[in-house]
C-alpha cells in the first residue's frame, strides 16, 4: 500500500469529514446513554487534526497516523479520545511506511490489543471495539473494500441490542440495550471514510 502526498491528504480530509459531518448524529446517540457530548469531542478533535493539514500530510503513512492520534488525545475529552487516539497511535507504530496488505491486518491486530489494554475492556461490552474486532476478522480473511465497510455498518447495528457493561453506559444496565453505541458508530464511520478512499490499496 503506497499512499503519496495527495492521497495521505486525501484520506485524512476523509476521515475528518466522515466524523464531523455525522456529529449531531454522534451526539444524539450518545444524548441516549451517555453524557451527550460525543459528537461534539469528536468533531473538536478532527477539525484540529485538519487545521494541522498540510503539514500532515508531509509525514510518512506511520507518522501521520501517530500525530492524528495524539491529536486525538489531545483534543477529545470524555473515553473517545484516549481510545481512539491510542488505536491512531499504535497503528502508526506498527506500521511500515509502504505496507503491504499483511502488515495492515497485523498492524490493526496490535492497535486493537492497544485499545483492550487502555480502555480495559473487550468485544462484547458495547463499545467501539465490537467494530473493530469483526472489522479486523474480515480485513484479515481478505475481505475487499465493501465488505469491510458493510461489516463496520453492520457491526455498529448490532450494539442496539447489547447492554453495556463498560463506559459510561453501563451505569444505565438494561436501560442502554436499545440504543447503538455511539463510539461504535464513530468507528464505523472511520472505517467506511478510510475504505472508500483506499479501496484501491485495501482490495487483495
Amino acid at each position: 500500500m503506497s499512499l503519496d502526498r495527495v492521497a495521505r491528504e486525501r484520506l485524512v480530509r476523509a476521515l475528518a469529514g466522515s466524523v464531523i459531518e455525522h456529529a449531531d448524529e454522534l451526539t444524539s446517540l450518545d444524548q441516549a446513554i451517555g453524557d451527550g457530548d460525543h459528537g461534539l469531542n469528536m468533531k473538536r478533535g478532527f477539525e484540529a487534526v485538519l487545521a494541522a493539514l498540510p503539514g500532515l500530510a508531509d509525514k510518512s503513512l506511520p507518522e501521520m497516523l501517530k500525530a492524528i492520534g495524539m491529536t486525538l488525545v489531545m483534543k477529545v475529552g470524555g473515553a473517545s479520545g484516549p481510545l481512539v487516539g491510542t488505536f491512531f497511535m499504535e497503528l502508526g507504530k506498527a506500521l511500515p511506511e509502504q505496507p503491504s496488505r499483511s502488515d495492515l491486518v497485523a498492524a490493526t491486530e496490535k492497535a486493537i490489543e492497544a485499545v483492550k489494554a487502555r480502555g480495559r475492556s473487550e468485544a462484547g461490552q458495547k463499545t467501539l471495539l465490537d467494530v473493530l474486532v469483526p472489522v479486523h476478522a474480515v480485513l484479515a480473511g481478505g475481505g475487499d473494500a465493501k465488505a469491510i465497510a458493510a461489516e463496520a455498518a453492520q457491526a455498529a447495528d448490532r450494539t442496539t441490542p447489547m447492554q453495556a457493561i463498560r463506559g459510561r453506559a453501563s451505569f444505565l444496565g438494561e436501560r442502554s440495550i436499545g440504543h447503538m453505541d455511539p463510539g461504535s458508530r464513530s468507528a464505523s464511520l472511520l472505517i467506511g471514510a478510510a475504505v472508500e478512499t483506499l479501496e484501491f490499496e485495501v482490495n487483495p
